[in-house]
């Protein structure tokens, strides 16, 4: 066992976790480490350096290196005839087996309700791995790096605390954590402790009359509704004591508001007894009332809601976000919910508004979304100082009972070490326990503003939803279930036991809670229907609006030139950079009248007077303070400074002295969790001018169930409206299958009952008009922009100051032609839109083709239907309409636009398509295929007619 132990023990092997912690507690107080030890580490002052050099450095390499030198050389082992020594040596493995204890203790801890598995043998919190006999437990050891008040004790008894504390009904793993500070934290709170709370009778039937409420739900749903879905949380009742003691804990913390975001297991049991839903209205969605509330709707277990309840610390704002199937991917759509509510508040470390997060074991586990979301958790752009994760862990996922199958880690929340986030696990049938782990939780979160994790481990009562049979793929696990006499059951028989309650008081909770349900009371603290919040939202001015494209959005020609000079000024002590220089100097000259203005003036002067009027501006994606094709560059970089060290200058944050905030973020690499997030902020925010860039368009590709649930129906299906607005680059410009197509028919797919917007705008006074209308109208609706490329700069695309002045934003856009044809003499329209525009007016140029008329749709959707039919009534004989595209025929808007422009068409005309072919990939790779099949598009719109539809 001692060779055992030399080669493996956490004194040897190089294992610098534990000899880190010690050095820490060392570094922190000396006084709190074992004398061996601090003599040790008092040497090791002095020690070389990695490069052989003399240092007074006390950093953690060469002292954890010295010391594996030393471990291999069996330094540290008791020498025959030195009993002073040897006693040392068993000081040194009381210590490791501190630090095992510390490391390891939460997998011996006692976590699952069901007792399915024996524990895993680790020999390292075994008292024999080091060597201990019978005759070393009575024997006393320092215990100074302990926080269990005591200085010295029995072996026996610091084993016994290890026990209790770390391999209880909760089991912490914190020491992977790089903060000394934090994990000291952790120390201290759990050992004192010994993990234990120490609740008063009063909440202990607290506790108790919440279990009660979370059962009493269930079963009544499930004797009224049989067979109905309602995905019970039944078998993780002590979810909703969790989130009780969340919401009065976080309270006394200051938290004011709390975003929570869950799937749909326990969700009807979080709106009533949690959220104060009126059981009342939840029975009406079970009968099939208020199906006219909304165009669409959705099924009762996606739902959020909204409540302020009562604590005894103030009242606090509960929002439950509205969620699909889709499980996590709610998970960024709270966080930025969060954002937004925090930048309201100026609330700088999120004291005031607190997401919480509620997972599914196997979700959280194996969505990727989880990853990208946490992964925005420290990020300045993105971060809310910590969120609360709650894993209902049924241990079966959706119907895998074998972590094999649904994990490749050891537990399903091991994904959060990635952010260094701790998790507590804790055993669902110890509602105590489960209390006193989100309390926790909670202060963790307060004092460190980091994310931290509870995981829950239950069991899931009945199956997948009310109408699946489990035990047909797990047998073994739904006969143990069956056994089960629930958490409440459990949990009332120990306090009848304790004499907290007589034993007849858990069978009155349960008449209370029923008779509850039949008055249709609400079940949680009084629901505050009255209050409101000055930071509360007024949506009532978006909602019910008709759709117009009616907009004055003007901006007088000398405030233009204003805020055109305050975006070009740049400090006098700060360098740019040549190339940046010349596009600053350039767009001077376009805000004094002396240039036309290119794309990103025009861009820069729509921002730039939308925060002067108090539309705050919040602008993220992969590059967009430069902007990826280097066209805005809104943040400037210091050439004699780095960017971190004040080495950046932002113009547009300068523009007035009272102005509303600009901000632009350079993001993370994600797409699902930053869309998300974005969609989430928008929701929360109607007077921010929210905008997401995607680096190229078909990166959009990637964030497709954001679009599809939430940006495109959330309005039909919750009401919940959301005036985000995305900028996608797009165009057909020989740069491959990759970097081309934003993929415009998917979006058009996906229009309908005016729920959003789709734009391709082709001249720098249509974006700037287009981003002012979207904050000056008074409803608010997801704008989707394909952005040019090569448009950004081209000699033609060019606005004039006078067109933000006295222009608007226009859908369709007349033809241009310098050379004036009398209208009857018109025979052929064609139609586009994009950036193919630009190469159909120069081959009419060239080809002399005067007698054809361009029309520009820069409004897809809704389409402007009295616009084009005012544009063809121009041409009374008009026998011809083409539509030009750019994309292969199967996609881009061809088979979208189709009927509209027949709609627009006078009988007899016929309309034809003249664009690259049907495709299964979005566009060639070969420059000279690409050129060659745009050469042919082009030719073919001024060329002989093939198949058409007549009208």
């Amino acid at each position: 066992m001692m060779k055992q132990s030399r080669s493996n023990s956490y004194l040897f092997g190089g294992n610098a976790p534990y000899v880190e912690e010690m050095y820490e507690e060392y570094l922190n107080n000396p006084a709190a480490v074992p004398d061996t030890w601090r003599d040790y580490f008092d040497a090791l002052q002095h020690v070389p350096g990695v490069d052989g050099s003399a240092t007074n450095d006390v950093a953690h390499t060469p002292i954890i290196e010295s010391f594996a030198q030393r471990a291999r050389s069996n330094a540290f082992l008791p020498r025959i005839g030195e009993p002073g020594l040897a006693t040392a040596g068993k000081q040194v493995f009381v210590q490791s087996l501190i630090g095992a204890y510390r490391f390891l203790g939460a997998r011996w801890a006692n976590l699952d309700p069901l007792k399915r598995q024996e524990r895993a043998p680790i020999p390292e919190l075994e008292p024999r791995f080091y060597d201990f006999t019978e005759a070393d437990m009575d024997q006393e050891f320092s215990a100074n790096n302990l926080y269990f008040g005591y200085e010295k004790a029995s072996l026996r008894q610091i084993l016994q605390d290890l026990r209790d504390t770390y391999c209880g009904t909760l089991g912490v793993e914190f020491m992977y954590i790089s903060d000394p500070e934090q994990k000291r934290w952790f120390k201290e709170r759990l050992e004192r402790r010994r993990s234990a709370p120490n609740f008063s009778a009063k909440k202990k039937t607290h506790i108790l009359e919440r279990l009660t409420a979370a059962e009493g739900l269930e079963r009544y749903l499930h004797t009224k509704y049989v067979g109905q879905k309602r995905f019970s949380l039944e078998g993780g009742e002590s979810f909703i004591a969790a989130m009780d003691a969340l919401v009065h804990h976080a309270a006394s913390r200051g938290v004011q508001e709390v975003v929570i975001g869950m799937a749909h297991r326990g969700r009807l049991n979080v709106l009533v007894n949690t959220l104060g839903k009126m059981p009342a209205d939840l029975f009406a969605e079970f009968e099939g009332k208020h199906v006219d509330d909304l165009p669409a709707g959705d099924v009762k277990y996606h739902k959020g809601f909204s409540s302020d309840i009562a604590t005894e610390h103030g009242p606090i704002h509960l929002s439950l976000a509205f969620n699909p199937s889709h499980l996590e991917i709610v998970n960024p759509v709270v966080e930025g919910s969060a954002k937004a509510r925090m930048d309201r508040r100026a609330d700088l470390e999120g004291r005031e508004v607190l997401p919480v997060q509620v997972h599914g074991d196997a979700a959280f586990a194996g969505q990727g979304v989880v990853m990208e979301t946490l992964n925005l958790a420290q990020t300045r752009g993105y971060g809310t100082h910590g969120t609360v994760h709650v894993v209902i862990n049924n241990q079966i996922g959706f119907t895998t009972s074998d972590p094999r199958d649904s994990r490749s880690t050891l537990y399903c929340t091991d994904v959060v070490k990635m952010i260094e986030a701790p998790v507590l696990h804790v055993n669902g049938d110890d509602p105590e326990a489960v209390v006193f782990a989100i309390e926790l939780a909670v202060d963790y979160r307060a004092e460190f503003h980091q994310d931290v994790v509870i995981d829950i481990v239950c069991f899931r009562k009945l199956g997948h939803n009310e109408q699946d049979t489990p035990a047909v793929t797990q047998p073994l696990m739904y006969k143990k279930i069956s056994q089960h006499p629930g958490t409440r059951a459990l949990y009332a028989e120990k306090l009848v036991a304790q004499q907290v309650l007589p034993a007849d008081g858990p069978d009155e909770l349960v008449k209370a809670y029923r008779t509850a349900m039949d008055e249709g009371h609400h079940t949680v603290d009084p629901v505050l229907s009255n209050y409101k919040s000055q930071y509360a939202l007024d949506w009532v001015p978006f909602l019910n609006r008709k759709w117009t494209d009616a907009a004055d959005t003007t901006v007088p020609l000398a405030e233009l030139k204003r805020i055109g000079d305050a975006i070009t000024r740049i400090p006098e002590d700060f360098k740019v950079h040549p190339l940046v220089g010349r596009v600053i100097s350039d767009r001077r000259e376009m805000a004094l009248g002396n240039k036309p203005l290119d794309w990103g003036m025009g861009e820069h002067l729509a921002y730039a007077s939308l925060v002067c009027s108090g539309y705050a501006v919040r602008l993220t994606g992969q590059d967009s303070g430069r902007g990826t094709f280097s066209h805005r560059h809104s943040v400037l970089h210091d050439q004699n400074r780095e960017r971190w060290n004040d080495g950046t200058y932002i113009p547009l944050q300068n523009v007035a002295p009272n102005q509303a905030s600009f901000t632009v973020i350079d993001s993370v690499l994600s797409e699902e969790a930053v869309l998300g997030f974005e969609y989430g902020y928008s929701t929360s925010e109607p007077n921010t001018l929210v905008a997401w860039e995607a680096q190229f368009g078909d990166f959009v590709n990637g964030a497709q169930v954001v679009i599809d649930q939430f940006i495109s129906s959330g309005e039909v299906k919750w009401g919940r409206v959301s005036g985000l607005t995305m900028l996608l680059p797009h165009g057909y410009e020989g740069q491959g299958p990759e970097h081309s197509s934003a993929r415009i028919e998917r979006f058009l797919q996906l229009c309908g009952e005016t729920n959003m917007q789709v734009v391709q705008p082709t001249t720098p006074a249509q974006i700037f008009h287009l981003l002012r209308r979207q904050m000056i109208r008074q409803f608010r609706k997801p704008l989707i922009i394909f952005t040019p490329k090569s448009l950004l700069r081209h000699k033609e695309a060019i606005s004039s100051l006078d067109e933000l002045a006295t222009g608007t934003f226009e859908p369709v856009i007349a033809d241009k032609n310098e050379v004036v044809v009398e209208a009857s003499k018109i025979k052929r329209v064609v139609v586009c839109s994009g950036r193919v525009y630009y190469d159909l007016i120069a081959h009419r140029r060239e080809t002399v083709a005067n007698h054809v008329v361009i029309l520009r749709v820069e409004q897809l959707y809704p389409f402007a239907h009295k616009a084009f039919e005012a544009e063809m009534n121009k041409y009374p004989n008009v026998t011809e309409v083409v539509w030009v595209q750019d994309e292969p025929q199967n996609q881009g808007p061809w088979f979208y636009v189709e009927h509209h422009l027949l709609d627009g068409m006078k009988e007899g005309q016929k309309l034809a398509y003249s664009g690259r072919p049907a495709s299964a990939s979005p566009a060639v790779g070969y420059y000279a295929k690409h050129y060659e099949q745009q050469k042919v598009l082009i030719e073919g719109a001024f060329g002989r007619l093939k198949s058409t539809l007549t009208k």
